[in-house]
């Protein structure tokens, strides 16, 4: 698939189209044995992060964050999981519905803007992403990332706020994606959240993997809770549906359990509470980068709306406490890095910051919970 742009960004169009126009979807398969149907031409992940760094070349450069080691001497033993939490803002949402003052529009056009997004996963390299506000699954995030190695699922929101935008890319939803060379695909669903018996628009991907390496399955989860003060209630109900689905699918946590979201809920609402006392026993990532590892960051969220600023704690990576270590986390971005305008900017994709935390399993399995 040629461009007629001839320059660099020519050949990350040409890998786009190239894996839009073949029919090859690749299917879950096994961590051995044979592939289905011709698999798409896998791409190399730093051929791609060169593409996206030759359109971006005229922004300023990636914010540089460290990761956080919280556990030493975690190097032995078998290699760390690293998971990827990321509410990356849909375009229809970011060019449409939510207003941010102080983001100039230049900023969020989607073909610059997508870069900084794969940029910024390029860079941390999951082994488990899982994302939220994903509008541009089929065209963008599942072609790519299926030739990077990933197997990849997308659960749309049922009325996707996206569908009011004109000129939309379809409904927004939370999509999950794990490197097939590391684990193997034992069961997958997809969950329709309820509150109070009514099914609701928000939705949660499950799956619980096989580690190749160490045969040790745990299960991964993905979500995004209602939006918006007033409806405390209904995420607290929510947040009950989708723990009892999880108890469901771990027998009891039986299988160890990460759990990444935006949960649109502060920690001092009723659902984070329902998730810190569940009887699965789930503790949050990054409550350990506090001197105490017993609060929350300041903030996950930082944005300038026309009613004013809005720095929040939204975000969260829980996790089976009894069964996973965390051995590092990625610090966030400091406010000096942030800047005045806050996000999103020329700088940063979203209004939302990436998680990202490399995880181990406690060789102790069998200690009671």
């Amino acid at each position: 698939a040629g461009s007629p742009m001839g320059n660099s960004s020519s050949r990350l169009y040409g890998a786009l189209t190239k894996a839009l126009s073949s029919g090859a979807v690749p299917q879950p398969r096994e961590c051995a044995g044979p592939r289905d149907a011709a698999p798409l031409e896998p791409i190399d992940a730093r051929e791609l992060l060169e593409e996206c760094q030759a359109v971006l070349r005229k922004r300023p450069p990636r914010f540089q964050r460290r990761f956080v080691e919280l556990r030493a001497g975690a190097a032995a033993g078998p290699r760390p999981i690293r998971v990827m939490q990321w509410n990356i803002l849909a375009q229809a949402l970011g060019e449409g519905k939510d207003n941010f003052v102080q983001c100039p529009m230049e900023a969020l056009k989607w073909e610059e803007r997508k870069c900084l997004i794969l940029e910024e996963i390029l860079a941390y390299k999951p082994d488990i992403l899982c994302l939220q506000e994903v509008d541009h699954y089929f065209d963008t995030f599942e072609p790519l990332l299926s030739r990077l190695g990933y197997q990849c699922t997308f659960f749309p929101k049922p009325w996707s706020p996206c569908l009011d935008v004109e000129q939309n890319n379809g409904p927004d939803g939370c999509a999950l994606f794990f490197l097939k060379d590391r684990f193997e695909l034992v069961n997958s669903a997809n969950i329709r959240l309820t509150a109070m018996k009514l099914k609701t628009n928000q939705v949660a991907i499950a799956q619980t993997l096989k580690c190749c390496e160490t045969g040790r399955l745990f299960c991964i989860a993905v979500t995004h809770l209602k939006a918006r003060t007033g409806w405390e209630r209904f995420r607290s109900a929510q947040g009950c549906d989708l723990l009892q689905n999880l108890k469901n699918i771990t027998q009891g946590a039986e299988i160890p359990l990460i759990i990444c979201g935006d949960f649109n809920a502060e920690p001092t609402e009723e659902v984070y509470r329902e998730f810190s006392n569940s009887s699965l026993n789930l503790n949050s990532a990054y409550k350990l980068l506090s001197p105490d590892g017993q609060s929350e960051p300041p903030y996950t969220t930082w944005k300038i709306r026309p009613s004013g600023e809005c720095r929040h704690t939204l975000d969260y990576i829980w996790y089976s406490q009894h069964a996973l270590n965390v051995n590092s986390a990625l610090g966030l971005l400091t406010e000096e890095q942030i800047g005045p305008n806050r996000l999103p900017s020329f700088n940063y994709p979203s209004d939302h910051l990436s998680l990202v935390c490399d995880f181990s399993f406690n060789q102790d399995p069998d200690r009671l919970l």
